[in-house]
């Protein structure tokens, strides 16, 4: 039995901001973040706190003169130091009682609960999140420790099998070794927290590289797993490009697993790197890799259309569009497609854009420069190939502003129709029927999440065994995936639907054995 008090899993509640002493809570959270911004933070290995010359200048999207931080920038030579502690530290914490491992999950999912409103402001002004956005983001983080220290108790005297007269079989679990980890900024904390903990409470020891957009909110993460009692060198904080650090962490002998979520090239890369054999590795490395989407919502002839509408806008230009699972393109039947657009232009004219620290405000910025000039190149693509329908306009004078916009397209082989934007951009198109709404539907390298607005439960049944994705959801937007609830992950050059959050997710980062004595 573990030291924490274990109940049946329940997700962590959303908050709600219409309660007057939450927005005040939050707006002390922002304070608090606010009184810390610029401070340099170091290097994180065997629990040494190792300072750089080199250093990630974090900024604020919203507002590119704010300074969130100075982050230490790995080399090569710290790399090879974060393998050789993590190495190490693999002898002890693989013996470790897994009920202890778990103890560190739940010790620090009540730190961050704790601190809500502090992590999900740090959210707003690092990664540009509007409040309900990153209360979600915060919640999604406290899910996973819940979650995967409850899967590890389940896991850890491994699953039953036969014996026959005289013999004794087990089978169970061990762990693999060393992992990187490579979280991306988009969820800066619930992803990089959960691949995190995913591969400690197996048993395995990591070395973390978070995005370097957003490396602060990662630092403040390993703040609260060194608070929760994980020993040094089980989790080695490694900010640092990819280019200098990342192929060494992936092709060095002793990395045993690479935990991947971000583009699709860069996943297929670390895919086929890891796939050839170095010098002195004992093992297959194994790869879980979560790469993006191209993401749709089908809307049948008989649906709710309002609710097709809201879903659409929502799915499409919730954190600006900047979610694997976003809505970038939306197949209406034609019977209902002329009143589907006119409620989705209504209601995309309706959002508000500003600064994510205003609760006001619907939308906040994206990322940095390189996506801002991404995303309106592809604006600038789809004025080509479709009509505007709303938006089109951005600003990056103070903050990397795109403002919501709709094109309708007729091409299911538009770039607008294929190519995954990342940002608030969504494509409407006309489908003849429901069969051919499907069809357009799956013409796509993705096969991440989808969802179908229909009240024809034929259809429903159709859509549940013909759309090919790894999430499909009836009636509701095509986002927030609740960890526990819809494991998450997708098919096709999504990844390797890995099912974050899922029963099988653990698993991953060990590997059975089988002992049998004969008596």
């Amino acid at each position: 039995m573990t030291s924490s008090p274990i109940r049946p899993y329940r997700h962590e509640p959303f908050t709600d901001f219409t309660q007057e002493k939450n927005s005040q809570a939050y707006l002390e959270g922002l304070r608090l973040v606010e009184s810390y911004l610029g401070e340099t933070y170091p290097l994180i290995i065997d629990g040494e706190k190792i300072f750089t010359d080199d250093q990630i200048e974090s900024i604020n999207p919203a507002n590119k003169s704010q300074v969130i931080g100075y982050v230490s920038q790995a080399d090569q030579s710290h790399a090879e130091q974060a393998i050789e502690a993590a190495d190490k530290a693999f002898e002890d914490w693989r013996k470790v009682d897994p009920v202890l491992r778990a103890d560190v999950l739940f010790k620090a999912a009540a730190i961050i609960r704790r601190r809500k409103f502090e992590f999900s402001a740090l959210l707003t002004k690092e990664a540009g999140k509007p409040w309900p956005e990153a209360d979600a983001d915060t919640a999604e983080a406290i899910d996973f420790l819940e979650y995967y220290a409850r899967q590890m108790l389940e896991l850890k005297d491994g699953k039953p099998v036969e014996s026959r007269d005289g013999e004794s079989n087990r089978y169970h679990y061990v762990p693999l070794g060393i992992g990187v980890v490579i979280s991306p900024w988009n969820f800066p904390f619930a992803i990089m927290a959960g691949t995190t903990v995913a591969a400690m409470v197996a048993g395995n020891t990591v070395i973390l590289k978070p995005a370097s957009t957003t490396p602060v909110i990662a630092y403040k993460f390993m703040e609260v797993l060194e608070q929760a009692g994980m020993p040094a060198g089980v989790v080695n904080f490694l900010p640092g490009p990819g280019e200098v650090i990342g192929d060494f962490l992936v092709d060095h002998p002793k990395t045993r697993f690479i935990s991947f979520t971000g583009s699709r090239d860069v996943g297929l890369r670390i895919n086929q790197r890891a796939a050839v054999p170095q010098e002195g590795q004992k093992w297959m490395k194994r790869v879980i890799a979560e790469m993006g989407g191209k993401d749709t919502i089908v809307v049948d002839k008989e649906a709710d259309l309002d609710l097709a509408a809201q879903s659409i806008v929502k799915s499409a230009f919730g954190f600006c569009g900047q979610k694997c699972s976003a809505c970038s393109r939306a197949v209406i039947v034609e019977d209902v497609y002329d009143e589907v657009v006119k409620k989705v232009v209504e209601l995309t004219n309706k959002l508000t854009i500003g600064d994510p620290a205003d609760s006001h405000n619907y939308m906040g910025s994206v990322i940095d420069q390189a996506a801002f000039d991404k995303i309106t190149k592809y604006i600038e693509i789809g004025k080509e190939e479709g009509e505007l329908l709303a938006g089109g306009t951005a600003d990056d004078s103070e903050g990397y502003f795109v403002h919501p916009t709709v094109f309708a397209i007729d091409d299911p082989e538009a770039r607008l129709m294929q190519e995954e934007i990342f940002g608030p951009v969504v494509a409407l198109i006309k489908a003849k029927d429901f069969d051919q709404a499907i069809d357009i539907a799956n013409n796509t390298d993705y096969g991440l999440t989808g969802a179908v607005i229909t009240t024809n439960r034929f259809n429903q049944e159709k859509a549940r065994r013909d759309f090919h994705v790894g999430n499909l959801y009836f009636n509701r937007g095509c986002t927030g995936a609740i960890v526990g609830y819809q494991p998450f992950g997708g098919f096709n050059l999504s990844g390797t639907d890995s099912k974050a959050g899922g029963p099988d997710y653990l698993v991953l980062h060990m590997q059975a054995k089988t002992t049998s004595e004969q008596f």
